[in-house]
């Protein structure tokens, strides 16, 4: 029984272990004009994206690195049960539909897949993976996504072209924005057109 309590709760240790140790910086995004620190290394355009991996609905691990080959568009949200967020993950579904066979969209946030489930059954969502970073938050610190104090991610959209490249970077300067939707679906298909 000691063994399993302690199996259980050292994914908690360890994330806590990686936030006590992450970089900080702020600037970057607003939280009702309040200026939000965000955790983690940030990337820019022309960087090798980091894989990372995060769970779906069933709690199946899945990595960045599955999707090799593809232009991905990474949209992260900091909670799908809000307005904006939930704006944001119904217009890249609606998209995701237009966009072919090499392009992927993938929503992140931190909410429980229960309630990522939930959502996704109630909202129709069902033209792109809805992920998890929960569990070990590597998105959110390997992209330096995560805020500090809320466990939640920032609004952001990121653009990996097929060559595992940032194409494309943007960190929303307040959460109660929504993101340039056509800039980013522009550079996905400018990736998705380079050979």
């Amino acid at each position: 029984m000691k063994y399993f309590i302690f199996a259980a709760l050292l994914p908690v240790l360890l994330s806590s272990a990686a936030l006590a140790d992450a970089p900080e910086r702020s600037g970057q995004t607003t939280m009702g004009g309040k200026p939000v620190v965000l955790l983690g290394t940030p990337v820019n355009v022309g960087d090798a994206a980091p894989d990372f991996a995060a769970v779906d609905a069933a709690w199946k691990p899945t990595r960045l690195s599955d999707l090799k080959g593809k232009v991905v568009i990474l949209s992260s949200v900091p909670s799908l049960d809000t307005k904006v967020c939930s704006i944001q993950t119904r217009r890249f579904n609606k998209e995701a539909s237009a966009l072919g066979k090499d392009i992927q969209i993938v929503t992140l946030s931190e909410d429980l897949p229960f309630a990522q489930k939930r959502f996704c059954s109630a909202e129709k969502i069902d033209s792109m993976l809805v992920l998890s970073d929960t569990v070990d938050r590597e998105y959110g610190l390997k992209y330096g996504l995560l805020m500090k104090g809320r466990s939640l991610l920032a609004r952001a959209v990121i653009v990996v072209g097929k060559d595992g490249n940032v194409a494309y970077e943007e960190i929303v300067s307040d959460l109660s924005h929504e993101p340039d939707y056509d800039k980013a679906l522009a550079a996905a298909k400018a990736a998705a057109a380079r050979p």
